[in-house]
């Protein structure tokens, strides 16, 4: 009688979900109630192994102690301000960042997509200082992701998500990913930078090559263009690097940085270095409620636990871990065609569309896993999984399968 009760709570709850929130999701039949470490519950009491951290976001699991501890303090003491005054958790989370990654100046946003938005006006101011005019152009790359907002998404290589909100922002040219001759073609005199993410996420888990990351970054320097590269994702240790360029030394003049960031709360950032650090003057940019004191709180907790428990040592060992077990599960699967990423961001191709092996997986074996694109699946669990965690993943999945 007690599991009847649930479930026609729950059939109440969703219900009344569809009918006060806007349709542009085609949510799973689940409410998620609290989570622990690596593991989900939901309101019918049911465990479920994480393996897609609200989209690679909680790199620190869930109810981390020491985490949640400080935003309780935090909350008791400044929730926010605003920009027109100083506060010290955005001072002590810039500075991190910044010595994390040994970019020179940070501006904290609300979300990724805010972040990009904000990439893609230091190339256009920057663009703008140096030649007294606008009209400049971006290349980015073919099967990217971005984000949502109209800026985001004119450079979001996909023409099923930027068709419906044409006309998009001009002067955006697309290259094919890893192909180097393909960004020099598209080169001109009005061209102020070129924008991509180190490891393509939602188009498929692809990483960027050493060579094609090496060149953009000199035809960048040659041409006095902006290299400016998306860790919206693969950044904050997921690809055993706290950001995925660091692995080849290619610095960009520009980065995006949000998810893992705050372990589930709101921020992004953007980063800039060199001449890209000083191209925005006071008035070219704003937001009410980026840099908060309690988001950033969040995010310097964040990159000092990072930092203290060498989260990335531990992302290279479990990513060793999670390649080997895929290799393996792909050897002995006919359906599965390809196996790609680093680290903590891994996907598997397979020879049809994964949304029915996804849709299996968390309802009948309590596993979420996310698609990237149509047929590949995506493994981006927090970045404290064990051995354990992943010997279950592959045990469930097979059982979905």
């Amino acid at each position: 009688m007690a599991h009847n009760s649930g479930t026609l709570e729950k059939k109440h709850a969703i219900d009344k979900a569809e009918q006060v929130l806007y349709k542009t999701y085609n949510r799973f039949p689940v409410i998620f109630d609290h989570g622990d470490g690596v593991r989900l519950y939901d309101t019918e009491g049911n465990e479920y192994l994480d393996f897609g951290a609200g989209i690679a976001v909680m790199g620190l699991g869930y109810k981390d102690p020491e985490f949640t501890a400080a935003l309780k303090a935090q909350a008791d003491k400044l929730l926010h301000t605003s920009n027109l005054f100083y506060n010290q958790p955005a001072i002590d989370a810039g500075s991190r960042l910044l010595e994390a990654s040994g970019m020179e100046k940070v501006f904290f946003t609300n979300s990724g997509t805010e972040a990009v938005e904000g990439a893609l006006k230091i190339a256009k101011r920057y663009a703008y200082n140096r030649d007294g005019h606008g009209g400049h152009e971006i290349i980015a790359m073919k099967h990217s992701f971005h984000g949502r907002s109209l800026g985001a998404l004119s450079v979001t290589g996909n023409d099923h998500y930027q068709e419906p909100f044409a006309p998009l922002i001009p002067g955006i040219k697309f290259a094919e990913f890893n192909n180097l001759d393909s960004v020099k073609e598209l080169i001109h005199e009005n061209t102020c930078a070129v924008l991509m993410e180190t490891i393509q996420g939602e188009g498929g888990i692809y990483p960027a090559t050493e060579e094609f990351l090496r060149g953009v970054r000199a035809l960048c320097d040659e041409h006095d263009m902006l290299m400016m590269l998306d860790e919206i994702q693969c950044g904050m240790g997921r690809s055993g690097f706290m950001f995925a360029w660091q692995e080849y030394g290619v610095k960009p003049d520009v980065m995006t940085v949000a998810k893992a960031l705050g372990n589930g709360v709101p921020i992004g950032a953007f980063l800039a270095q060199g001449k890209a650090a000083w191209a925005m003057k006071p008035g070219d940019h704003g937001t009410t409620y980026g840099g908060n004191p309690f988001v950033c709180a969040a995010a310097d907790t964040v990159l000092r636990l990072f930092e203290e428990r060498h989260l990335t040592g531990h992302v290279k060992k479990m990513g060793d871990c999670l390649w080997q077990r895929l290799e393996a599960f792909a050897d002995s699967h006919d359906c599965v065609t390809a196996h790609r990423g680093k680290g903590l961001i891994q996907g598997l191709e397979f020879n049809r569309p994964v949304g029915e092996i996804v849709n299996k997986a968390l309802l009948d074996h309590r596993l979420v896993l996310i698609s990237a694109g149509t047929n590949v699946i995506r493994f981006v669990p927090p970045l404290v999984i064990t051995e354990n965690d992943i010997d279950e993943m592959i045990e469930k999945l097979g059982a979905a399968l």
